[in-house]
Formats: C-alpha cells, structure tokens, sequence
C-alpha cells in the first residue's frame, strides 16, 4: 500500500511517529480489532478504502501500523481523533524516523541500535523495532553530536532546537525528579514558558505510564512515587489526567 502525495506531505511537515500516550497496531492487531478473520482481513484489505485512517509507521515502510484510537473511532462511525503533534521524550521512533533525528541514513541505525544505549530501551510494535526519542537524543548526544549549552548567555533566544528539547528536559528530570524550571532555563538555555511547558508534559506523559503499568494506582500515588514536589504536582497532575481520559 503506498500513501498518497497529501499524507506524504503531512508526514514530512509533522512526522507520523506513535506519539507518546498512544497505541498502534499492525494487520493481525488490526483484524481483530475490526472484528475480522484473518483469511477474510488478508482479502479484503479493510485498511485501503476510502477514509481509512492513514498509517503511522514511516514513508515506505514494509509493516504497516496505525493508531488505534484512530481505528476504533473509523470502525465506530465516530470522527477520528487528530494525533498531537507535539514531541515527547516518549515517543516511538522506528528506524526510518531515528535516522531522521540522528541526521544518518536507515541503515546506520542497524548498526548503531546493537549499543546498549539504544538496545536497553527498544520497544517492538507490531514486529516493528522502536526506540523512545529520549533515548535517540540521549544516544546522539553521547555520540558528540549535540552539545548541551552550559548555561544561558545574558540576551540570547532559545538555544536548544525544539526537536531535541523534549529528550533534554527528560534527562534533567532523570536527574531530578524536583528540578525546577530555573534550573532548566539556566542549562538548556530555553525561555521560562518553554521550560514549564515541557517538563510538565514530561512529567504527566510519566505519570500515565505508571498509572498504566501498575492498574489501581491513581495519578497522586504516581506523582508521589516518581518524586515530583508539590509545588509543581498540581499542573502535572492536570495534564496527566488529560491524557489518561484521551487514551
């Protein structure tokens, strides 16, 4: 199945990648989810009519998948949820789209994915190797390809590109699970609001996924385990919240 030149085009302007919060799924995942046999999915090959949701693996790539919430909204007559567009450390990167990041070609990162900075994090979705963004910042990074500002020159804009901002606040929360906005301002160099915007949508995309790996806990047990501070608990419990209801 090959994509049509529109999806292509929002592909290369916004990068169809498994956004951090959401789920995809491949064919044999699909079928049941549509209610299907397989022999019957395989003849029918639901996922090419008209109005099907789009994929979300890569430009090209060999196994399709697609957003689930996107599937079961198109299957229930509902109109599709958009998918954010907004990076998190937690996104899902298949090769094609790490390579991307790592500014190398696809078959680089066969290479590179053996070191146990990207092997330690790999997550398998529908047969399909992926890699957190985090974790291909964090491994870019040790590679010598990015620096980070040692602090924030008197007059300066945003030092770090925007792209790479949300595996740099991932690490300094890593760190810290208390760290202040301040104290992000002053390593990455970011304005306030960028540096309050993105390590409470870090924060919150971590507590869901504790939420969702231990069932029963709610997202104030979550904030207390993972040591987040009262004093920045309130926003990232709201966000949090948000995106358990949207998921």
């Amino acid at each position: 199945m090959r994509w049509s030149s529109p999806a292509r085009r929002i592909y290369r302007e916004v990068g169809f990648v498994i956004r951090a919060g959401r789920t995809a799924v491949g064919r044999e995942e699909l079928a049941v989810v549509l209610g299907m046999k397989w022999a019957a999915f395989r003849r029918a090959k639901p996922y090419s009519a008209e109005g099907f949701p789009e994929p979300v693996s890569s430009v090209d790539a060999k196994i399709l998948l697609w957003d689930l919430e996107q599937v079961e909204a198109h299957r229930d007559g509902r109109p599709q949820p958009a998918i954010p567009d907004v990076e998190h450390g937690e996104d899902l990167l298949d090769r094609r789209e790490a390579a991307v990041l790592l500014d190398v070609k696809p078959r680089s990162v066969d290479t590179y994915k053996t070191d146990p900075r990207l092997a330690d994090h790999v997550v398998v979705v529908g047969g399909v190797e992926h890699w957190p963004r985090s974790a291909v910042l964090a491994y870019a990074a040790g590679r010598g390809t990015m620096t980070a500002p040692s602090g924030r020159p008197k007059g300066s804009g945003d030092m770090v590109p925007r792209d790479l901002l949300p595996g740099r606040i991932a690490e300094l929360i890593d760190a810290d699970p208390a760290v202040t906005s301040a104290h992000a301002v002053d390593v990455l160099g970011v304005s306030t609001s960028a540096a309050q915007k993105h390590l409470q949508q870090e924060r919150a995309v971590r507590i869901v996924a504790l939420m969702r790996r231990e069932p029963g806990l709610g997202a104030e047990g979550a904030a207390d385990r993972l040591g987040y501070p009262l004093a920045v608990r309130r926003t990232a419990l709201k966000a949090a919240q948000e995106l358990f209801d949207a998921s």
